[in-house]
């Protein structure tokens, strides 16, 4: 059966290199590692390449999303993507960034609360649930009293551009390991550190 991985964030270059943006991150190093580039889908707004991740002969069909609606009307084209494509809620997998998480650490999880993040809200509303499997990428939060929104929002620091590449890598691996060999051992791989 074919996964849909989806990450979410903000269309256009000023949003390209945005905390709010890992998600579309890692699926651009996903769509790297297929040798795939994204190109608009005929119907939904969203950028999407087919291929498979794994290695040959322990590989798997995966349909890769970006969601080009802007953050907080992803669920739109994640609903009518999975309609397209026939995919079944446990074969959603979902990558977002987590103020809650410190910067350099990634969770992999199912289902849970949307914790105030817009595109986990959309997609909630338009599927009904907010059962799948997630990919939670650690940006921590905000110093002081800066707004989370604009936070977010904000490009990473100078010291934040020398890990992200690293998180970006992990967090694609544990999307690999958790579509390859199930979430219990994604889990056990990717929550620990």
């Amino acid at each position: 059966m074919t996964w849909m991985i989806v990450g979410l964030g903000n269309p256009g270059p000023e949003y390209a290199t945005t905390r709010h943006n890992v998600g579309f991150m890692v699926v651009d190093d996903l769509a790297s590692r297929m040798r795939g580039s994204l190109s608009r889908h005929k119907r939904a707004v969203a950028g999407v390449v087919e291929g498979r991740i794994g290695n040959p002969g322990s590989d798997a069909r995966v349909v890769l999303v970006e969601p080009w609606s802007f953050m907080n009307t992803s669920g739109g084209p994640v609903k009518a993507l999975m309609q397209f494509y026939d995919i079944a809620e446990d074969h959603l997998v979902v990558i977002h960034d987590e103020l809650d998480l410190p910067l350099d650490t990634v969770r992999v999880k199912i289902g849970g609360g949307d914790n105030g993040h817009n595109g986990l809200k959309s997609i909630r509303k338009s599927l009904g649930n907010g059962d799948y499997a997630r990919v939670r990428i650690g940006i921590g939060r905000p110093v002081g009293r800066q707004d989370p929104a604009e936070f977010v929002l904000k490009s990473f620091t100078g010291t934040e551009r020398d890990v992200i590449p690293h998180v970006i890598s992990r967090s694609a691996d544990a999307v690999e390991t958790l579509v390859l060999h199930g979430i219990e051992r994604a889990q056990n791989e990717f929550n620990g550190g």
